[in-house]
């Protein structure tokens, strides 16, 4: 593929040769402990001069079984798309992941952590970019002993905010956890949160893989603390040459109206 680069200070057109990177598959997985959420994303990877469609791969076989023994293989239930009504996650229990595409397989392992409660959601006006903006604020209590990890999923009038938020227990074990969630940037009003907006938050209790994955994801370095200027692709706990991950979670929900 070929880029050009106009340099407009000095009127110089620079030819870039771009290879196309060999494809990868892209695996979105997740259990969680809410009746039938059980639910696989495949897709493939794209080079720079495809559009930006992403479009599902059919035809995988996807298996999820637990440490029991019991085994159930997820139907396609559209274009790159396998879900399950018949798992029910539970805490403390191993659930692993097997994915059979185009004669590759993918695997991978994932323990569902103890569910922590989150306590609280409330909304507080914060100085921030040198005007006051509105911040949705999680309070929990984080149990005795390190290793809890935690991610958060915000939603603005039924939209999802596509911010990482994300929390590990080093330097709070033990005690009561105040997190913030920010949503938009000073120039990005549209993405703020404003008085009427319905503020959802969901509270995901995550094992230590998926927190690398997604703290890897918002840093942009393999390893979670690469200070590059070109980003790598996030850890993933997904084994045979896979993107993405696979995660068993607890899920928790609250809904504030702000005033």
């Amino acid at each position: 593929m070929l880029l050009v680069v106009w340099l407009t200070s000095c009127e110089k057109v620079i030819d870039i040769n771009l290879d196309d990177a060999e494809k990868k598959y892209v695996v979105e997985a997740v259990v969680t402990d809410e009746p039938g959420s059980a639910k696989v994303l495949i897709s493939q990877t794209k080079n720079f001069s495809d559009d930006n469609q992403i479009a599902g791969v059919s035809g995988a076989t996807v298996t999820v079984s637990d440490d029991d023994g019991n085994s159930t293989v997820l139907a396609e239930s559209s274009a790159g798309v396998y879900q399950s009504a018949g798992i029910t996650g539970e805490s403390g229990k191993t659930y692993t992941l097997k994915v059979e595409v185009d004669g590759n397989v993918f695997t991978a392992s994932s323990v569902m952590p103890a569910r922590v409660n989150m306590d609280t959601l409330y909304v507080s006006d914060e100085f921030i970019f040198g005007e006051t903006r509105k911040m949705a604020n999680v309070e929990f209590n984080d149990p005795q002993g390190l290793g809890n990890s935690y991610r958060f999923v915000l939603h603005v009038n039924g939209a999802k905010r596509g911010g990482v938020y994300i929390r590990n227990d080093e330097y709070t074990d033990g005690n009561l956890t105040n997190v913030r969630l920010f949503s938009g940037g000073d120039d990005d009003d549209d993405k703020g949160i404003k008085t009427g907006d319905m503020v959802r938050v969901d509270m995901l209790c995550i094992d230590e893989t998926v927190y690398k994955y997604w703290y890897s994801f918002e840093t942009g370095g393999a390893t979670g603390g690469s200070n590059t200027a070109s980003p790598a692709n996030p850890v993933t706990n997904i084994k045979g040459g896979a993107l993405g991950y696979f995660s068993a979670h607890t899920v928790q929900t609250k809904m504030v109206k702000v005033q």
